[in-house]
């Protein structure tokens, strides 16, 4: 099972709003600019789903957690957790509930620290992540063993770093590997293994790949996971799916109101917009189990393959219409009453399409 993880703000300004903080705004920040957002930090943790009626993952959202600045925890005298502790808390919910099933955790460089690795590699027979490396991660041999003179060594010999590697490296493998938008694409790969170490926390057996795109202009990236047996072409589609989970974050914004809310009190703020994403999710499934002919409302342009969200919440609505509130009406046949232009120009205003 594959898991995908970000964390997404909604502005929301206001004196006394519960759990607002001014955060950095991913929508608008660039490599060189950051932008800033007074409102919520939303972790988020999904599933991709690819449906039938789909050309790429819809990751489905499952669970959400609202980050506390520090200000805000330190007012309150609780500890802080910062975003990954979150993911890695929302991830420990879901072992229990699919025993005897192994899960792929993808996240962005946020999660990509050390200490959610050596988090992983407690439960590494149930959760595996994978997310980027820094190009200049400490990289060493695992400890000899202790012949019980002095302290015992928590390292062994250093081997090269990321970087390092990728410089001397004589050749680049070659990969046709899933990419983003459920797509493929020919990347050249430079992979290793070692422990990662960082002062203190101990090492991280891990398997690195630096990726390079041979028919786009991506950057080049190293990616890592904690399971050195995973071949460098699922690491790399693995990560490429996380795409998805930022689709959704866009859709829920466009189509069902996330980021608009306007509660305050604390309850409120942590009901509506987990409920909104919750939706999102609900929406999908809703769609998946209608039967074909009642698909309707799809928008069809040039260049559009396949069904969008938005085809999805049409249909969605007009099924709840015409079964939940129409079909009450007269005993069902109020609405074939109306003229055929009028039923058309009543669906479209009850479900517009997008």
């Amino acid at each position: 099972m594959v898991l995908v993880g970000d964390d997404t703000v909604d502005g929301h300004l206001g004196r006394k709003v519960y759990g607002k903080a001014r955060h950095r705004d991913p929508v608008r920040s660039s490599r060189s600019y950051t932008a800033r957002k007074y409102g919520h930090r939303w972790v988020v943790l999904a599933v991709p789903v690819r449906f039938p009626f789909t050309a790429r993952p819809w990751a489905l959202p499952v669970l959400v957690d609202l980050y506390r600045s520090e200000e805000d925890d330190r007012a309150r005298g609780r500890p802080h957790r910062p975003p990954a502790q979150l993911m890695c808390r929302l991830l420990r919910v879901v072992p229990p509930r699919f025993p005897g099933r192994r899960s792929v955790f993808v996240g962005d460089s946020g999660y990509g620290t050390h200490e959610v690795a050596r988090s992983f590699r407690r439960h590494r027979a149930r959760l595996t992540p994978v997310s980027k490396l820094h190009p200049e991660a400490n990289l060493f041999e695992p400890p000899p063993p202790y012949r019980g003179l002095g302290r015992p060594r928590v390292k062994g010999g250093r081997r090269p770093k990321p970087r390092e590697a990728v410089a001397s490296a004589r050749r680049r493998r070659r990969l046709t590997d899933g990419w983003y938008g459920g797509g493929t694409r020919r990347v050249s790969v430079v992979t290793g293994t070692g422990h990662w170490y960082k002062a203190g926390a101990g090492l991280v057996p891990i398997r690195w790949v630096h990726v390079r795109d041979l028919e786009g202009p991506h950057r080049d990236e190293s990616f890592y996971t904690t399971d050195p047996a995973m071949a460098p072409a699922a690491i790399v589609t693995h990560y490429a799916g996380r795409w998805s989970i930022e689709s959704t974050f866009q859709e829920a914004r466009a189509h069902l109101g996330f980021g608009t809310t306007r509660g305050r009190c604390r309850r409120t703020v942590l009901r509506a917009a987990p409920g909104l994403l919750g939706l999102y999710s609900i929406v999908a499934l809703l769609y998946h189990a209608l039967p074909a002919a009642e698909r309707v409302g799809r928008v069809v342009w040039q260049g559009k393959a396949s069904v969008t969200f938005s085809d999805a919440l049409c249909s969605v609505r007009l099924r709840l219409w015409s079964e939940g509130v129409f079909r009450r009406a007269e005993g069902g046949t109020g609405l074939e009453k109306l003229p055929e232009s009028v039923r058309e120009l009543l669906w479209r205003a009850l479900a517009p399409a997008a």
